[in-house]
């Protein structure tokens, strides 16, 4: 909950929904020859206005404090005068009861390069391409690795052919390789087909990875699941489903984020059964997959996986615990004419939307509540582009803004909880692209827009000005709350053009320009954008070097984002919201996230 700051006190926090324990995440980035920029994350379970001192050391000589008086508004720091020929160790501590407590330490080395990145260097198959990526401490260290789906040739559902491996990868921020894992030939290669999650799901402090496989697939460590020989693609090339798999068994997989060993597998829910039930006889409609992260107990997270969208639609969600996949609920309309059929996007999103302390899943233009059964459709059908947060904060509750593809209402605003349509735009039109959020530092609220709508609108539908020409990502990335425009490699700042550009660096996924990821995985509370070298040989984490003094506990830590960027991978990548308000005019918040941090248990995970 938000509440203004007038006086700081200390909220204690509720055992509530389990999430991971996060180091300081301190980086420091060269901005010049003589200056660095360094920035740290505020963690939910410090008090809000936690002091911090900042020291900096050259090679083996006296630390030097850097700050005169302690930091108690950004948790960032311009070190202006800094001799960058030289080593240089940067120790942060913070001020607790009059004491001094280390919190972290950094070293920069003197040959480290000026630039705005951090590099990780990448195992890129030959003729494949960095593609999606998520993050989740695999290890239970307290700092996020990188786990990327290196995709090769790819087709649409709607499109025939053979495609290469699916192929995942996974890496410390360092650049340390951990495992490699190939779904081998018997899942079909695109964007609806593998979605995967990266999430702690059984409590231990390690982050597991689970998606959809088949046989042949092949774990971490080389082990094989199902029948490694098994081919149930269809290769006749004169086939009207050549290069599809409409047969054979179909598996849901966990894997060990440490090693990438299988784990758990079970059959895949739902299975295919009879193609026509999905709306088609080519295994399109049946082979498009979304997937999440959902806390549909209040306290420990639920794998959600499904199947349908266009007609008939299923989800199913799966517990992981004492190290086996156990069913917990499916939803299914058995068929196109359900109310609840054919209302589902190329993404989702997660949130607690009735206030119940328990996740729903927002399914494009309908709502499943967290017990598997219908909360609402509206009847509005498929769409591409989904927001949901706070968008309005002089509403109660939270919004959704979608955009669809029907002709009657191509964009609409909804109540998060009851689904009634607040703005109705884009009337007959077929609308592919829409954005919401607060981008206007002048103007508390977000603002609506879509493709081919000449004009922006507020949340009460006033139309305030041009659209921006980007219906892409967004990002917090400069000193102010709200927030800037992503596009392929640039940033954009609304009115004011480009504030950045990611020379040397290129989006994914073909038109849609989306990054690998975009997520506050270090520093700050402004987000992180990873993306690929044009070479495709590395991942380039850029990190923002605006000073802000504004302070916000890492947004990792609201559940909602989290989640959020858990699921941001999925079909058509959709950028993170919070679960509050988070822009101009916002409340700052003094009570942190109600979540319950996880002690990592490194021997349980070593068992598995």
């Amino acid at each position: 909950m938000l509440m203004a700051v007038v006086v700081l006190i200390s909220i204690p926090l509720l055992a509530q929904r389990l999430m991971e324990r996060l180091d300081r995440g301190l980086v420091a980035v060269k901005t010049s020859d003589n200056s660095t920029f360094i920035s740290w994350r505020l963690l939910a379970t410090d008090e809000y206005n936690l002091p911090f001192h900042l020291y900096r050391q050259y090679g083996e000589g006296k630390k030097v404090r850097l700050t005169d008086q302690p930091l108690t508004k950004g948790t960032n720091f311009e070190d202006q005068q800094v001799d960058l020929a030289k080593d240089v160790t940067y120790t942060l501590v913070s001020l607790q009861n009059q004491q001094e407590k280390r919190e972290a330490e950094l070293k920069l080395s003197k040959g480290t390069p000026v630039r705005q990145y951090l590099e990780i260097p990448l195992r890129t198959p030959a003729g494949y391409t960095p593609g999606d990526a998520s993050v989740g401490d695999l290890d239970g260290d307290g700092a996020y690795e990188l786990i990327i789906h290196q995709t090769g040739k790819g087709h649409d559902n709607s499109h025939n052919g053979i495609t290469t491996d699916p192929i995942f990868q996974a890496y410390k921020l360092d650049g340390t390789f951990l495992w490699e894992i190939n779904l081998g030939k018997n899942i079909r290669e695109g964007a609806h087909y593998t979605q995967f999650m990266v999430y702690d799901l059984d409590g231990d402090g390690c982050a597991e990875f689970v998606c959809k496989t088949a046989d042949g697939t092949r774990d971490g460590l080389g082990e094989v699941i199902g029948n490694a020989d098994a081919d149930w693609r269809d290769t006749d090339s004169n086939s009207s489903t050549y290069g599809r798999i409409l047969n054979g068994p179909e598996y849901l997989t966990v894997f060990d984020g440490r090693t990438g060993k299988a784990i758990s597998t079970v059959d895949y829910l739902p299975e295919r059964g009879d193609l026509r039930s999905w709306g088609d006889t080519r295994a399109n409609r049946s082979e498009r997959y979304l997937a999440a992260i959902a806390y549909l107990d209040g306290k420990n997270p639920s794998v959600v996986m499904t199947r349908g969208y266009y007609a008939r639609t299923a989800l199913a969600a799966w517990d992981f615990k004492d190290g086996e996949l156990i069913s917990r609920w499916v939803f299914d309309t058995q068929t196109g004419k359900h109310p609840y059929a054919g209302q589902g996007y190329h993404s989702l999103a997660v949130a607690d939307v009735d206030d119940d302390g328990k996740d729903e899943i927002i399914f494009g233009a309908m709502c499943i509540d967290n017990d598997g059964t219908g909360l609402y459709t509206t009847g509005l059908g498929h769409g591409d582009a989904l927001h949901v947060t706070d968008l309005d904060p002089d509403r109660p509750g939270l919004e959704v803004f979608g955009i669809h593809e029907r002709r009657k209402i191509g964009a609409a605003l909804r109540d998060a909880k009851t689904g009634e349509v607040l703005f109705k735009g884009g009337i007959d039109q077929d609308v592919g692209r829409g954005v919401a959020a607060n981008i206007d530092p002048n103007n508390r609220g977000a603002y609506m827009w879509w493709l081919g709508s000449k004009v922006m609108y507020d949340m009460k539908g006033n139309p305030v000005g041009p659209s921006p020409r980007s219906t892409n990502f967004l990002i917090w990335w400069d000193g102010d709350l709200s927030r800037e425009l992503l596009n392929r490699n640039y940033i954009e700042k609304y009115q004011d053009g480009v504030i950045f550009r990611a020379e040397g660096a290129a989006s994914i996924n073909g038109s849609k320009s989306t990054p690998n990821l975009s997520a506050d995985i270090l520093g700050d509370w402004r987000e992180e954008l990873i993306l690929r070298s044009e070479d495709n040989q590395s991942l380039r984490i850029y990190t923002t070097t605006i000073p802000t003094e504004h302070r916000l506990y890492t947004l990792m830590h609201d559940p909602v984002y989290r989640l959020s960027v858990a699921w941001q991978n999925v079909a058509y990548n959709q950028p993170p919201h919070t679960g509050f308000y988070l822009g101009t005019g916002m409340a700052l918040p003094v009570k942190a996230p109600d979540i319950r941090i996880v002690k990592p248990d490194r021997d349980l995970k070593t068992k598995k």
